[in-house]
């Protein structure tokens, strides 16, 4: 696999969610005013902006009874125990772990994939459309019970993907797929960049490919969107992807006020 280095790729490497804004003026992306289908209550995170400083969610999972959606392990607010808010202060969920790897370089932070579960309260779980994935102008994708997350090795130069980042919907192609290593960075085992442009705000959204759930964007290099691998977060996070509309879980009620 080929070793993606700054000085390899001869780009910038950010984070995602600490670049300023890059405007995205390429034929193919819609602005979210062109959206044609409904919001639930509670609305499907997946895809989509999620409340509170974090950016977008990614999938919606399971951990045994509990129902969490993945965000961007690198938000500064992430800190496994600690709960997010929403600007009028109610619980959006409580952070779980990232996807760390043990065998790492001293001093260095090794991630299977650049996410951690943010596990939900009842009140914010979108019981009945837990397999969906909500891509803004380009609609709902829903994922059937045969549906499994792409590995590294399932993703190939050339591949389509979407992605609904910033609530603007965009598609392109995989250019380049391989280690990502960064002296002052986190370091992945895989690392997929596409010729989608990016900009702040995009960490964590869910990437698909051919309607499959690959990723979450992660990083932009130069000024191009990447993401890590799906299937290999959740298995370290000990999570599974909900691929029915309930996460084959019984639905549970919000509490009453």
């Amino acid at each position: 696999m080929r070793l993606l280095r700054a000085a390899t790729i001869g780009v910038v490497v950010t984070l995602v969610a600490a670049v300023s804004y890059v405007a995205v003026g390429a034929l193919r992306d819609r602005a979210e005013t062109n959206r044609t289908t409904e919001r639930f209550d509670p609305p499907v995170w997946a895809g989509q902006n999620v409340p509170g400083p974090c950016a977008s969610g990614g999938f919606y999972a399971r951990d045994g009874e509990k129902i969490v959606l993945t965000i961007a392990a690198h938000c500064l607010e992430a800190i496994p125990g600690t709960a997010l808010r929403d600007s009028e202060g109610r619980l959006v969920g409580t952070f779980g772990r990232p996807a760390a790897i043990a065998d790492c370089p001293k001093g260095r932070l090794c991630l299977a994939a650049d996410i951690l579960g943010l596990e939900l309260p009842p009140d914010r779980i979108p019981w009945g459309h837990l397999n969906l994935v909500d891509m803004g102008a380009g609609g709902y994708r829903t994922l059937g019970e045969d549906t499994r997350p792409l590995t590294c090795a399932d993703i190939h130069k050339g591949d389509r993907i979407e992605v609904d980042g910033r609530e603007r919907y965009r598609t392109g192609t995989v250019i380049e797929i391989g280690r990502y290593e960064h002296p002052v960075d986190a370091i992945f085992p895989c690392m997929v960049v596409t010729d989608v442009e990016g900009g702040s705000g995009d960490s964590g959204s869910a990437v698909l490919i051919d309607g499959q759930p690959a990723g979450t964007t992660s990083r932009v290099i130069g000024r191009y969107l990447a993401f890590t691998p799906l299937a290999e977060g959740l298995a370290n996070l000990g999570l599974e992807l909900c691929t029915a509309p309930d996460c084959d879980l019984s639905p549970t009620a919000a509490p009453e006020n």
